[in-house]
């Protein structure tokens, strides 16, 4: 089992940043992708940014070039930087990681972002 333990949304002007964190604990050394999905109100979970363990990064297109996706193994965290925020970047952003030995998927609990214009 891999524990997610997400931090750092909140309420943001448009144009402004915020620097979301993603602490990993349990069966950390079988996690090659970590990553980030979002759900804005009445919508489907959609792809944000991921990374794998070799340092390979895909972004979704609407966030290509404001958000960047970081991840430090020794301390099993992942961050995602997210610069000039768009009303469009509200929603509930989630934490994931994929367990390549098994298959499993694991999520955090979610966090709040809130982007005013």
């Amino acid at each position: 089992q891999v524990q997610l333990v997400e931090s750092g949304g909140g309420l943001v002007q448009a144009g402004g940043s915020l620097r979301l964190s993603c602490v990993a604990s349990g069966r950390i050394f079988s996690i090659n992708i970590m990553g980030w999905y979002r759900q804005a109100p009445g919508k489907q979970r959609e792809l944000v940014a991921y990374i794998t363990t070799g340092g390979s990064r895909n972004y979704a297109d609407s966030v290509k070039g404001r958000f960047a996706v970081y991840r430090y193994n020794v301390a099993n965290t992942a961050y995602l930087q997210m610069n000039s925020l768009k009303p469009d970047d509200t929603a509930v952003y989630y934490c994931y990681a994929h367990d390549s030995t098994n298959g499993s998927d694991y999520w955090g609990q979610g966090t709040q972002v809130t982007v005013s214009s």
